[in-house]
């Protein structure tokens, strides 16, 4: 394949008409060929007109058609997988092994949603048949949901593959029945394109309308918020910072006919450590915390960048290992100079707030790279925590805050202070779950995924996985971005009232010939309607 710079719009290519950029390479600041050329409003007008029209067929597809569609662009992507991999890495300094398995996620997460509408039953079908003896008499009423339209999805920077392009939002809104409008990260455009052509050729392959899918590309804001403004778009999906997150949020409010904006915008992700863990697994937790905070260079939505901790002496052995882990670690390259200056601008300020000390950071040396960054860990107790609520704010990086407490009261406290988010994790004996069982009743309204004895970094695509949380983690804390549950923010549901059996969908019809669950008269089954 090779890489034109270029929009895709339907079927069709972008003219060269806006202004130029190109993508970095993060390790060493190299301009990476070729030039990319940004979307103007005729082109943002194009594409959300095809995928208009588009709605009218796709929207009505049946899941055997949409699911072979999404099959069609996983196997696509396995079969492109050494090209994809090879520009990623240039764009992102993610090392090749990650940007493989992410691959696999991509097509796997596609797969699973062709699961999904080929079975059926998501549509969550539901007949209440007519009465009509009872006073009043009760309407034959019929529902199930519906996809919404256009929905426009943005490009996460630290997912080229799995979150961007053909992600999990891409995947979930195409599933509903949605024609999508990417707006492409600028930080990995040419990856973008690559995955673009490959989900563009997958449109013709299965005779689908060409407005089902467009790539716009832009190296600002402007085409997204444009996107975002525009009346045929129903919906929008997120992944990125709470600030960029919730100007869309303002933007989609703000229309005239407002629209969901489902934005994942940042986590903290709690650690709790309760004393038996502590004193009886303190040194396998340590090794784990430090892999997991600095995992792919801690630019994971899911890091843990709070660890609560007793004030014991088990503690101190812990943070003592920890800080080791730290002071000899190496450098980390972040995906761009602006998430690389603003995790050193975080770190910095953190180092002047009151009441935290830096406990270690790695040494500098001779053979650094400038655009390398180090590790940090810091220290705060619990009332410079509780006094200052931006020690609970996101540090997009590697670096972690051990905020220290000596009471079950503490703890308590410390946890109901908190914001949402998308994890919370325990690590505690069966008597520590016992002594504080009511730590999980606090954590279980601040976030949508609880973590036992494990960390919250890998995020495992399946039918159970809740990656959401409440505000400010994301805008709508009902749902989840990733997993089959992904589906139902691009939907609504439908009622119709005393149709004839003929002008239903297959879904509600008496015969049930997609054979899918359904509630009829308020019971689950799968068995035809009886009259």
């Amino acid at each position: 394949m090779k890489i034109s710079g270029q929009s895709i719009i339907g079927l069709r290519s972008a003219v060269n008409s806006g202004p130029s950029f190109r993508a970095a390479n993060p390790r060493t600041g190299e301009r990476l060929p070729p030039d990319f050329f940004s979307a103007g409003g005729g082109e943002v007008n194009l594409a959300a007109g095809l995928a208009h029209e588009a709605f009218a067929i796709y929207g009505q597809l049946s899941g055997r058609e949409k699911g072979k569609f999404l099959r069609t662009i996983a196997a696509k992507i396995e079969g492109a997988v050494d090209e994809l991999v090879e520009r990623a890495e240039q764009e992102t300094a993610l090392p090749k092994p990650r940007l493989q398995s992410e691959t696999g996620r991509t097509s796997g997460q596609l797969r699973l949603f062709a699961q999904l509408v080929e079975e059926g039953s998501w549509v969550t079908a539901r007949i209440d048949r007519a009465d009509a003896v009872s006073k009043p008499p009760k309407p034959d009423l019929r529902s199930m949901l519906h996809a919404l339209g256009p929905v426009v999805v943005f490009g996460a920077s630290n997912f080229p593959l799995a979150f961007s392009v053909a992600g999990g939002d891409t995947a979930s809104a195409l599933a509903a029945g949605n024609p999508v409008i990417v707006k492409a990260h600028p930080a990995h455009p040419g990856t973008s394109e690559l995955v673009g052509q490959l989900v563009r050729e997958s449109v013709q392959e299965c005779g689908l309308p060409e407005g089902v899918f467009s790539l716009l590309l832009d190296s600002g804001t402007a085409v997204g918020v444009a996107l975002v403004k525009h009346p045929v778009v129903k919906a929008v999906g997120f992944t990125g910072s709470h600030n960029a997150g919730r100007a869309l949020m303002d933007a989609a409010a703000a229309r005239r006919e407002p629209i969901p904006v489902f934005a994942e915008m940042g986590s903290t992700n709690p650690v709790f450590i309760l004393p038996g863990a502590l004193r009886e697994n303190g040194d396998n937790i340590s090794t784990g915390m430090y892999k997991s905070f600095t995992l792919g260079a801690g630019q994971f939505c899911t890091k843990p960048g709070i660890v609560f901790l007793p004030e014991n002496e088990d503690a101190a052995t812990f943070v003592d290992k920890l800080k080791k882990s730290v002071l000899e670690s190496g450098q980390f390259n972040m995906l761009t100079s602006g998430i690389r200056s603003a995790y050193q601008s975080a770190t910095t300020r953190r180092k002047t707030e009151t009441g935290v000390k830096l406990l270690a950071a790695r040494p500098s040396s001779a053979n650094d790279q400038e655009l390398g960054v180090d590790a940090a860990l810091f220290e705060a107790d619990t009332e410079s925590f509780l006094r200052n609520p931006e020690l609970a704010a996101e540090v997009f990086g590697p670096a972690t805050l051990i905020v220290r407490h000596s009471t079950r009261a503490q703890v308590l406290e410390l946890a109901r202070s908190l914001g949402g988010h998308l994890t919370a994790t325990i690590h505690g004996t069966d008597a520590d779950l016992h002594e504080f069982r009511d730590l999980v009743a606090i954590l279980k309204d601040k976030v949508g995924r609880l973590v036992f004895n494990g960390f919250p970094t890998g995020v495992e695509v399946s039918h159970a996985m809740v990656h959401g949380g409440p505000y400010p983690a994301t805008s709508d804390g009902r749902s989840t971005s990733v997993g089959s549950e992904a589906i139902f923010r691009f939907c609504r549901p439908v009622c119709y009232q005393g149709f004839p059996e003929a002008t239903l969908p297959d879904e509600l019809r008496d015969g049930n010939p997609l054979g899918i669950w359904r509630m009829v008269d308020g019971e689950m089954t799968r068995e035809s309607r009886t009259t």
